[in-house]
């Protein structure tokens, strides 16, 4: 067994390492190098990886640190700045994009449940993407980035909600019974972990902020002590991580945290990613394949056009409209994640969690495309979009 996960362990960041490089000539994500390599190396292609759980656990890591960071970066003054507009922009663009979501699914013959499903997972734009291909220099502190980043928080608020919603079906007890454990456990947590952080934790962050070791290792504790907390409470890992690093959002040294913690959530999430392509079931996507590519192209349209119009209807102009638009017209990481999710309570069909696993990945490879194509990015194909 030992061996089995080093073997894959070997796979994935050696592979990793070789796609990603060829990712960035495409000028592509590199999350979809990572989940290409696990199609590739998974039991539909090659079987070198032929149980993908062995991972699975590693994976799941990289989610707790996702939604902590997320959490970090949930200063309440961020949000407040731009609470008005980034509210009802998405706010009434996930009531269209639910709307499309579900129609696809209904014409594919789906059942109701799998529609609404569906319809939530389209509502989410890609927090890895809409970040990672936002400059490095003067745009993300400019007002685009500043609107592209509270849309991008409130939508994952949205898909926080949508997982406790899926986490009371999760699970052997009646689902009633796990939502009165949330209702309850819930503020009992954040009430916890913020008389935690302002009379232990913050006293010491400030005593040895100095010695980045502790920092680290404190953070690390508090993040995964704080997820094992939640799950002992009847929550889930995830949401615990969220609740703590919401805890820490108002610390000074906030800040510090997020950026030390940053590299240790990558390493876990090319194993998320890479165990999603690797659990990809090729035979299952040619059943698919037709809607699948019908809901990624309506989506890469609609979405963009929706927050064109929402945008400039809040004053925005039109050129920051059209960019920001574009820039959110995507699937997110996070439908990859509430499918699987919803697999695991089996509330969502094969067929369904498939579909949508499909249309992600499409606009996630053509959104990224355009964007590197049209706007300013780290990995633009002309210097010009490089220094912009």
């Amino acid at each position: 067994m030992g061996e089995s996960i080093l073997f894959s362990v070997f796979l994935v960041f050696t592979g990793a390492a070789v796609l990603a490089t060829l990712a960035l000539y495409a000028r592509q994500s590199l999350l979809v190098a990572y989940i290409g390599l696990g199609i590739l190396m998974g039991p539909s292609v090659s079987g070198f990886v032929s149980d993908p759980r062995l991972i699975a656990d590693l994976a799941q890591i990289g989610i707790i640190f996702l939604l902590f960071l997320l959490g970090v970066d949930l200063s309440p003054r961020k949000l407040v700045d731009q609470m008005r507009e980034a509210t009802g922009v998405t706010l009434l663009s996930s009531i269209v994009f639910a709307v499309l979501g579900y129609s696809v699914g209904a014409l594919m013959g789906l059942s109701k449940t799998d529609c609404l499903l569906i319809g939530m997972a389209t509502t989410l734009s890609s927090t890895i993407i809409g970040l990672k291909l936002l400059p490095t220099t003067m745009l993300h502190h400019r007002h685009t980035g500043e609107v592209i980043i509270s849309i991008l928080l409130l939508q994952d608020l949205i898909a926080i909600a949508i997982l406790l919603v899926l986490n009371t079906l999760t699970g052997d007890s009646v689902p009633w019974i796990r939502a009165m454990t949330e209702i309850v456990g819930l503020p009992l947590l954040f009430g916890a972990g913020l008389l935690i952080e302002r009379y232990l934790l913050r006293p010491l962050f400030l005593r040895f902020d100095k010695i980045g070791e502790y920092v680290f290792l404190l953070t690390l504790g508090w993040c995964l002590g704080f997820a094992q907390l939640a799950q002992s409470m009847g929550l889930s890992y995830e949401i615990g991580a969220f609740i703590g690093g919401i805890t820490l959002a108002n610390s000074p040294i906030a800040p510090f945290i997020a950026e030390s913690l940053r590299p240790l959530r990558d390493f876990f999430l090319v194993m998320f990613f890479f165990a999603l392509g690797a659990g990809f079931d090729i035979a299952s996507a040619s059943d698919v394949w037709m809607g699948a590519v019908v809901l990624a192209v309506a989506v890469m349209v609609v979405k963009p056009l929706t927050y064109r119009l929402l945008f400039k209807r809040y004053g925005e102009s039109t050129l920051l409209a059209g960019e920001a638009g574009v820039r959110l017209g995507q699937m997110s990481e996070f439908s990859l994640l509430i499918v699987a999710v919803a697999a695991q309570a089996s509330t969502i069909s094969s067929q369904a969690a498939t579909l949508v696993q499909v249309a992600t990945l499409i606009t996630f490879v053509l959104s990224s495309a355009f964007v590197v194509m049209r706007y300013p990015t780290p990995i633009a194909l002309s210097e010009r979009l490089r220094r912009d």
